[in-house]
């Protein structure tokens, strides 16, 4: 499967603009939005969500090219390359009508730096942020960053005089399980503004009929009623009866179903997401194994067995209905930095497996407990039930505690969990991005999603320095030798590029987005 090919091939929603059609969409998926806090979790949902009330500077549309949303061009200074400057886009106002300009901007990037912001790994090279003039705004980086327009895609612009009348100027600390203002309410210059939310029950959303993009979109949703459905088979009964009309996630057991069923259909495309494991290959000794005063996570040959054993052929055919892609690489192949190599898919090889095992010192196995999210990944609890047989084939004891995605990131967040299931999808389109949250040390900065205790220093100096490498060429390389380690460390064990599967009624006109971020201003009713 040519997955640049599809997405290069793949054309944006046509339609006439204007709302002569308008009406409501009734939305579904199997979880919500963590929070409405913009800058508060890095999440796919939690995107997709914000990307109908918020908008970010730059945006990626349906097809995941990038195109102008709150700035109208953008360009590395003339005079200095360590400066992005960017003109604002003029006369736009938030939903409670509150004018947006350069104080917004500066605003919302200095609070999408600080500790407890999930998007801060994108800014990590940004030395300062500034206004210039009322509508012009600069980023200045510790050397030039020749990528900075590709980090800023989903950074959302928040109203700084709202944040700061509703005490929402901080950012919440969702891993601390705070609640603030900003978790509940929103106030954007974005399509679509909010009109309730009951936290994974229903939210309910309404056409900003003083958005800037009247007559550019074609603006033929005018509510749109969002609501979680974590069951499979209620969610995929929601679609066939017409109590929704769009959900992202189709079981892949209830494709031919929902295809063949008068008045719906089936649209399909690779995601730009892969599935994976982690391992807490760090700490001295695991809370959750049984194996006491060592980490059998911590042996090369214990992560090299684990990876043999998992076989993604029977997962892809059995558990996935053959709507996945094997994958040997964290790294989808829209990622700048991905090769046909490095995503060679190891053999499953039970008896090299037990070797390893054996030199390792642990012939006889060991049990460990493996957290999965249940509501997250397309069917990745299920995922996770095949790989407790398969490991039990080499001697590991997989004690299986799938939960909500709710409960589920925290604990990786907060390194409380020594073995874990995670997805990862890359909206810049470059290796850099999972560097910065997955392989750099856990730190300030950087990091914030490597539950595996890896840390090393120099292959973080070599992280932090694509930032500001200009020349492609050497930047090409020092990715390949980033990946190099990385795939020898056995750092991650993939499983598989995610395939999308959105179902809806023949009466939605769209394409699937690589992000999985149905943005409904491109969304035509027929």
């Amino acid at each position: 499967m040519n997955i640049k090919l599809m997405l290069m091939t793949t054309a944006i929603v046509a339609g006439t603009t204007g709302m002569a059609q308008a009406e409501t969409l009734r939305w579904a998926r199997a979880g919500d939005a963590l929070t409405l806090d913009p800058h508060a979790q890095n999440e796919g949902p939690t995107s997709a969500l914000a990307h109908q009330i918020m908008e970010p500077l730059l945006i990626r549309d349906m097809t995941g090219q990038i195109v102008p949303a709150l700035a109208t061009e953008w360009a590395p200074s003339p005079d200095d390359p360590n400066v992005w400057k960017f003109k604002l886009r003029e006369g736009v106002t938030f939903h409670d009508g509150a004018e947006f300009d350069s104080e917004d901007v500066v605003f919302s990037f200095n609070r999408a730096m600080t500790p407890d912001s999930d998007y801060k790994e994108l800014l990590a090279s940004v030395k300062e942020v500034r206004a210039d003039g009322k509508y012009g705004f600069e980023i200045v980086t510790d050397g030039p960053n020749p990528i900075m327009p590709s980090n800023l895609t989903n950074l959302f612009i928040m109203d700084k005089g709202w944040a700061e009348a509703n005490n929402a100027v901080k950012v919440q600390d969702y891993e601390g399980g705070e609640d603030t203002h900003a978790a509940r309410n929103a106030n954007g210059t974005g399509p679509y503004v909010l009109v309730s939310r009951e936290p994974d029950a229903k939210t309910v959303l309404k056409m900003n009929e003083n958005y800037w993009g009247m007559g550019e979109f074609p603006m033929q949703v005018s509510e749109i009623i969002y609501t979680p459905i974590q069951n499979k088979a209620t969610r995929v009964a929601a679609l066939l009866s017409g109590q929704v009309d769009f959900i992202q996630d189709v079981p892949v057991q209830d494709l031919a179903r929902v295809a063949g069923a008068d008045g719906l259909q089936v649209i399909t495309a690779p995601q730009n997401r892969v599935i994976f494991f982690g391992m807490n290959q760090g700490d001295d000794d695991l809370k959750s194994d049984d194996v006491d005063g060592a980490n059998p996570f911590a042996d090369v040959r214990v992560r090299q067995a684990v990876n043999m054993a998992i076989n993604r052929d029977a997962i892809r055919t059995v558990v996935m209905r053959d709507q996945s892609i094997p994958a040997g690489v964290v790294m989808p192949p829209f990622v700048h930095g991905w090769t046909a190599e490095l995503d060679a898919v190891p053999a499953n090889d039970i008896d090299k497996a037990k070797s390893l095992m054996a030199e390792a010192g642990y012939g006889d196995g060991f049990s460990i407990r493996l957290d999965c999210p249940n509501d997250r990944y397309i069917n990745d609890e299920a995922i996770c039930q095949a790989t407790v047989g398969m490991l039990a084939q080499i001697g590991v004891n997989v004690q299986l505690d799938a939960k909500p995605k709710a409960q589920h990131f925290p604990l990786i967040n907060t390194l409380e969990t020594d073995f874990y299931m995670l997805g990862w999808g890359v909206p810049t389109y470059d290796s850099e991005y999972i560097f910065n949250f997955l392989v750099h040390s856990k730190g300030e900065k950087y990091g914030s999603w490597n539950g595996t205790r890896f840390s090393n220093e120099e292959l973080d100096a070599s992280i932090q320095a694509l930032a500001s490498e200009t020349d492609l060429e050497k930047r090409d390389n020092m990715i390949a030798e980033i990946w190099k380690v990385v795939q020898e460390e056995v750092l991650y064990i993939p499983i598989h590029h995610q395939v999308l599967n959105w179902g809806m009624s023949d009466k939605v006109g769209t394409v699937v987005d690589p992000g999985d971020a149905a943005k409904f201003k491109y969304f035509t009713m027929k």
